[in-house]
């Protein structure tokens, strides 16, 4: 029998309105991701998905690379439909997202664990019903040093990142790409 795919899933809101913005930064990474594996953007819009989606192999694996069309909000419909289609186990997933309580450039790596404040993971535990698959958040907070202290949340997380925020995310990305790698090698 043939083994599964991964599913790598970033999170971000589709549009030009949201692009560069902290929220964006599971967009981002994927982005970031096949610049690095030297792969050309080849994004297919998937509507039966609610998600763009590129297939390729990466660490001796099956990938399926997605990014949801549905808005963050609503990302579980797209993660189920996708892992659903493709029999994909909840042990295949990972989804790469930014964390409004890290610090802009820290990177944290888990195999399980709750959704805290993100609504997109709330959004795709509840529709997976499991809260057991790969997750690698990439910090964004840094109101204080280069965003106002007393911004409010909504508008800091749809905020673009500022020009000296850049070289601290692209190290950050770097570091979740390494991660990446060792979560697909372990299998």
């Amino acid at each position: 029998m043939a083994k599964a795919p991964y599913l790598i899933v970033g999170l971000g809101n589709v549009g030009r309105d949201y692009e560069g913005t902290r929220h964006n930064t599971g967009f981002i990474f994927l982005d970031e991701f096949l610049k690095e594996i030297s792969r050309k953007d080849g994004w297919e819009d998937a509507p039966k998905f609610k998600a763009l989606t590129l297939k390729l192999t990466f660490a001796e694996n099956s990938v399926i690379l997605a990014k949801p069309t549905t808005f963050m909000n609503l990302s579980g419909e797209a993660v189920a439909r996708i892992m659903n289609f493709y029999k994909i186990p909840p042990e295949n997933l990972v989804v790469v997202y930014d964390d409004i309580d890290l610090p802009l450039g820290k990177i944290r790596v888990r195999e399980n664990g709750s959704a805290g404040t993100h609504n997109g993971m709330k959004s795709i535990i509840e529709h997976l019903g499991t809260a057991n698959f790969h997750r690698i958040r990439l910090g964004i907070e840094s109101r204080g040093s280069s965003s106002p202290s007393q911004q409010d949340l909504t508008s800091f997380v749809l905020s673009p990142y500022k020009q000296e925020e850049l070289k601290t995310l692209s190290t950050a990305i770097k570091e979740a790409i390494s991660a990446l790698e060792k979560i697909l090698s372990k299998k």
